[in-house]
């Protein structure tokens, strides 16, 4: 029991700031057993988002309150899936074979690129969330820890049946193939969130993660070869929208 504790709180200590008990410690060769615990990271930043959403819109527009809890999600995760999708943004963008890309995803300066890529995935998120705005904030609380959960949960399956293309780099440690059992786990904790607002609305949301996950994997796997962490950040990233925008799509209907 103690070690599953402390292989959720290298998972949160990983994927968050949240100070963690001094026993956890720096135990990189930790985290591969805790990629079954990465979902929960979701779960915590998005009850974060939702909890300063829910406190803001009574004291706020609907607005300034969505920024708020997407400000609190940058602050507590130290924007560290954003940096991934402007990284993958220039490199795919800039780079024509693997070696170039992995070059320019190693660059720490931001490009035309990485700069177009995070404004328009701030944008879509603020924009997204705020048409779900007329519904009640409880509504759209569960949509965001539904959105932060179950898209992590939908990078993570990376882990099962790709291969990390660098020798070395930050997510080694992460990047151990996941067996079946943890990926259960890891969906158990993450992908229910989905279907809180109804079986109908969780299906074609589970759906569409599905075929993004296909086509987004197959892209890696023609430019790469695999997958770097950037890659897992970018793929939670364009995850996260994907299920704000089955949530924007639904509240018309």
């Amino acid at each position: 029991m103690r070690s599953e504790c402390r292989y959720a709180l290298a998972a949160l200590g990983y994927f968050t700031r949240l100070p963690m008990p001094r026993w956890v410690g720096p135990q990189h060769h930790d985290l591969g057993a805790a990629a079954r615990y990465f979902p929960l990271a979701g779960i915590i930043v998005g009850a974060t988002a939702a909890l300063v959403y829910v406190s803001a819109t009574e004291l706020f527009a609907p607005g300034v309150a969505i920024l708020l809890s997407m400000s609190a999600t940058l602050l507590l995760t130290g924007a560290l899936h954003e940096d991934g999708l402007a990284d993958c943004c220039d490199a795919f963008g800039g780079g024509r074979t693997p070696a170039d890309v992995l070059r320019i995803m190693r660059d720490s300066r931001i490009g035309a690129f990485g700069a177009i890529g995070i404004v328009m995935a701030l944008m879509l998120k603020w924009q997204t969330l705020m048409s779900l705005t007329a519904r009640a904030p409880s509504d759209v609380a569960i949509t965001m820890i539904a959105a932060h959960a179950a898209s992590r949960t939908a990078a993570m399956s990376y882990l099962i049946t790709f291969d990390y293309v660098r020798p070395m780099g930050k997510a080694k440690p992460v990047a151990q193939r996941m067996r079946l059992p943890a990926a259960l786990i890891a969906a158990m904790l993450g992908l229910p969130w989905l279907f809180w607002q109804g079986w109908q609305f969780g299906i074609v949301a589970l759906g569409l993660l599905g075929v993004l996950r296909f086509a987004i994997g197959r892209w890696f796997v023609r430019r790469l070869g695999g997958y770097t962490g950037d890659c897992l950040g970018f793929a939670q990233q364009i995850f996260e929208l994907a299920i704000y925008l089955v949530a924007a799509a639904w509240n018309l209907f």
